[in-house]
């Protein structure tokens, strides 16, 4: 008879009485079993209202001497000698590199139910690649994913990339910026290469390097990988010879003189506690007071920049009409010295389109010293027939305007205007219509 326990266990299930499974049948808790009454049970069969049923789900085996329902199992996750596991790099050691077991090759439902005492794996740095290497990390770097086989599973799993152009590194990332490493082959030892900063490194490689774990027929980048050569003299001066350990972090490839630097366009503004970009502080002097100071936008000459103590001061009015005297004379004074660093810019009207930049400075230089000529083209590089260009000195570029306005080049008489401060276009241009259109509608 069987127990209370036993009886709650299989509960209300119904009992189909023709069911008569067979050795071998896939039972589960319930199945009523054809047996008789004087034959030896294990502990997955037991009595239930006067019926031999499964008390548990798996596999009926009906033995000589007794019979039992096997329970099912998944397949043991302890990798055996010769299978191929896949796993991800976890930790870097002076010589092995510890590798998190996600997958073992051949097995069904074998993935991250490893069992904690054996889900990782031991590469010891002669088993990366076939050639000397001071450590694991000059193979492999942390996070890669890599395709090793197993050559020892007890009392610990041990694993190599060895004897086989399969196994090796199946996928890496940039140690410095976090994006998937490519390959290359135009620096020898140095087959990987990222495309976002300058970072290049070395990886002991699998053909299925990102590809994943099916591997391609028509892909063999063993001759990446060198075996059997010696390093060249600058990857040698590299490597993690005595302890160096350069595996450890992208600090580390620092310290051995390797800075790696991510492009500007790449770079994360950093963010505030609303996710929105923090703003950028320049460093400026106040107009009003004349105190370093820090503002959130780029200081502009000829505009005044104020502390937080003479914002506030402005505000409430507390500024006498004195001292706003005296920051415009700052203010001028600023803007005449950022004018005269920028030189002034002036446009050039009437050239011929044969003009070149020689004989513009030939009849302009007379009055006064020029930073830049440029000349203006069409998309087809074409001359449009006027330029710019830049005095060192704006007074003496002022008064040159006024000098040359009967100056020709090729027969041609030359137009002289200040241009605007944004450089983009003349300074007081014709193309408004403002003034003809407002005669009119006076008159």
């Amino acid at each position: 008879m069987v127990d209370k326990a036993v009886g709650e266990l299989i509960g209300n299930h119904s009992v189909a009485g023709n069911m008569s499974p067979s050795d071998g049948s896939f039972v589960t808790p319930g199945t009523s079993l054809s047996l008789s009454d004087d034959i030896v049970t294990g502990s997955g069969i037991g009595r239930h209202q006067n019926q031999w049923v499964a008390l548990r789900s798996g596999t009926l085996s009906i033995g000589e001497e007794v019979v039992d329902v096997i329970a099912s199992v998944s397949t043991p996750k302890i990798p055996q000698e010769g299978e191929v596991i896949i796993g991800r790099v976890s930790r870097l050691h002076s010589k092995t590199a510890e590798i998190e077991i996600l997958h073992i090759e051949g097995r069904e439902n074998a993935n991250r139910t490893q069992d904690a005492l054996h889900r990782t794996a031991d590469i010891f740095v002669s088993e990366i690649v076939d050639r000397f290497m001071p450590s694991p990390g000059d193979g492999m770097r942390s996070r890669d994913i890599v395709r090793a086989r197993v050559i020892q599973s007890e009392p610990m799993v041990k694993a190599s990339c060895k004897g086989d152009p399969s196994l090796g590194v199946l996928h890496s990332i940039c140690p410095v910026c976090g994006v998937f490493l490519n390959v290359s082959d135009t620096t020898p030892d140095q087959n990987v290469k990222c495309e976002r900063c300058d970072y290049t490194g070395y990886r002991a490689l699998s053909n299925g390097y990102g590809y994943g774990h099916i591997i391609p027929e028509d892909v063999d980048l063993s001759p990446l990988n060198r075996g059997g050569e010696r390093w060249t003299e600058e990857m040698d001066g590299r490597l993690g010879h005595d302890g160096a350990r350069p595996y450890l972090s992208p600090m580390a490839d620092f310290r051995r003189g390797e800075n790696h630097k991510m492009p500007n366009s790449q770079i994360r503004k950093p963010t505030g506690r609303d996710g929105r970009p923090r703003r950028e502080m320049h460093a400026a002097t106040c107009t009003l007071c004349g105190v370093a100071t820090k503002v959130p936008f780029q200081p502009t000459p000829g505009k005044p920049i104020r502390c937080r103590d003479c914002m506030d001061k402005v505000k409430s009015g507390e500024v006498s009409q004195e001292e706003f005297a005296k920051e415009r004379e700052v203010i001028n004074k600023m803007k005449h010295e950022a004018e005269k660093a920028a030189g002034l810019k002036v446009f050039v009207g009437g050239l011929p389109h044969t003009a070149t930049e020689e004989e513009i400075r030939e009849v302009v230089e007379p009055h006064g010293s020029l930073k830049k000529v440029d000349i203006v083209t069409d998309r087809e590089g074409s001359p449009k027939g006027f330029g710019f260009i830049v005095f060192d000195d704006p007074d003496q570029g002022r008064a040159a305007i006024k000098a040359m306005k009967d100056i020709k080049l090729g027969g041609r008489r030359l137009r002289f205007e200040e241009a605007n401060s944004g450089g983009g276009g003349r300074k007081g241009g014709r193309g408004n219509g403002k003034g003809r259109g407002d005669r009119r509608r006076r008159n």
